[in-house]
């Protein structure tokens, strides 16, 4: 066993006085930065970063409601282990000096094979909302996908974005039509190509962070949310001095999640779809296909293509996590 002591390091150390020009080249003192939002993104090397600085920011409510999935939050777990355990199986000695990751997605070109899906209520997480999102979309080149829960209008969407591709995200009201038919034509007259109508969505999701937070959009001011924000400056002061919160293509006042989900359609089936393909004149997705069955069908009720989704396991708790179906849904359609 090798052993030393401190004595005999210092018998054996020889010991100078440092350069003057060793001192010069260490001692370079980066001035502090004024942005301090650069900073700290800056500084943030992956999502968990990203999610930590969103936590300190956000008041639980909005938080919650990003980060959580419904009932015990499984889905959500397993997709995450699902990940966490894939391995990639790399080649060496290839020239990699161009890399392209351009591809074919949904009919046109894309610089990555990534859009930016569907968010609701995205102003009250951040102040830009889904002009922020198709503007930073559009900068790398990808598809930005707008939610029938925006916050932004349609048009309002489409001219923050005139360069790039723009994506439409329908939910279908229990049985009204006329507002879907009226949606669809405000987004081909906007100029969306794609069409992504969301079939997941039943009934709404047990999302238990929701239920406990008393969570309503717009957000309820309660003695318990003042508290919340107040440490959180930025996000209140962004809440307080721009356009109320509120959805932009359909509907007005405070609602809870759960009165939200309610508009949805039960009875929904394939001849609702057939009913989009026959209105729609662009590129069709159907998202939240779980099975090889649903995918098959759906392609042939006229959808170009599907979005494997468990809707972030926010829907169904102990839905399949998309990442393993995905085999056999490729080889059915």
């Amino acid at each position: 066993m090798y052993r030393h002591t401190s004595a005999a390091r210092l018998v054996n150390l020889k010991r100078q006085l440092p350069a003057p020009e060793v001192l010069k080249d260490l001692m370079k003192f980066q001035a502090p930065a004024l942005d301090r939002r650069k900073s700290r993104l800056k500084a943030a090397k992956d999502m968990w970063d990203l999610r930590a600085l969103a936590q300190r920011r956000t008041p639980k409510g909005p938080f919650d409601y990003v980060d959580g999935a419904a009932e015990k939050e499984l889905s959500l777990q397993r997709a995450r282990e699902a990940y966490d355990n894939l391995a990639f199986n790399p080649q060496v000695l290839k020239n990699v000096r161009d890399v392209d990751l351009s591809t074919q997605l949904a009919g046109a070109q894309s610089a990555f094979p990534l859009a930016i899906a569907p968010t609701g209520f995205t102003r009250m997480m951040h102040a830009e909302g889904e002009l922020g999102g198709i503007a930073a979309a559009h900068r790398f080149g990808i598809p930005f996908t707008l939610s029938t829960m925006g916050t932004e209008t349609i048009e309002d969407v489409a001219a923050a974005g005139p360069s790039g591709r723009r994506w439409f995200q329908l939910y279908l009201w229990q049985k009204n039509r006329s507002k879907a038919s009226e949606l669809i034509e405000r987004a081909a007259q906007a100029g969306y190509d794609t069409l992504m109508v969301t079939v997941d969505t039943p009934v709404a999701g047990a999302r238990h962070r929701d239920a406990r937070n008393g969570m309503t959009f717009p957000p309820k001011l309660t003695p318990s949310t003042v508290i919340n924000a107040s440490y959180r400056p930025e996000w209140w002061f962004n809440f307080l001095t721009t356009r109320p919160l509120g959805f932009t293509n359909f509907g007005e006042g405070t609602q809870s999640i759960q009165q939200i989900g309610s508009m949805f359609d039960p009875t929904l089936t394939y001849e609702d779809l057939s009913w989009l393909r026959a209105q729609w004149p662009g590129q069709l997705l159907v998202k939240g296909v779980q099975t090889p069955q649903d995918a098959l069908l759906s392609v042939e009720a006229g959808a170009d293509g599907v979005v494997l989704s468990n809707h972030g396991g926010r829907q169904l708790d102990r839905a399949p996590v998309p990442l393993y179906t995905l085999p056999e849904v490729r080889e059915a359609i």
